[in-house]
């Protein structure tokens, strides 16, 4: 699954993953290219945790990072 942001907020999040995570480097995140399923892998190879624990530190890190949330319908 990958999220759907454009390439500008994709940048901003990026910084905001690199601030998390920060054995993921430029180059890495240009693989991940917004695609949430390879966060979570970088996140169990780099930091040699289960792919259940990579998983809930991404779904924490959506739920803080606005960017990541749904938009809401406006009326």
């Amino acid at each position: 699954m990958s999220w759907e942001i454009d390439a500008d907020v994709w940048k901003l999040v990026g910084v905001k993953i690199k601030s998390r995570w920060g054995k993921i480097n430029q180059a890495r995140l240009e693989i991940i290219d917004s695609k949430r399923e390879l966060l979570v892998g970088q996140v169990q190879e780099l930091y040699a945790v289960s792919a259940e624990e990579a998983e809930n530190q991404v779904q924490s890190f959506e739920k803080h990072t606005k960017e990541l949330r749904p938009k809401t319908a406006e009326a």
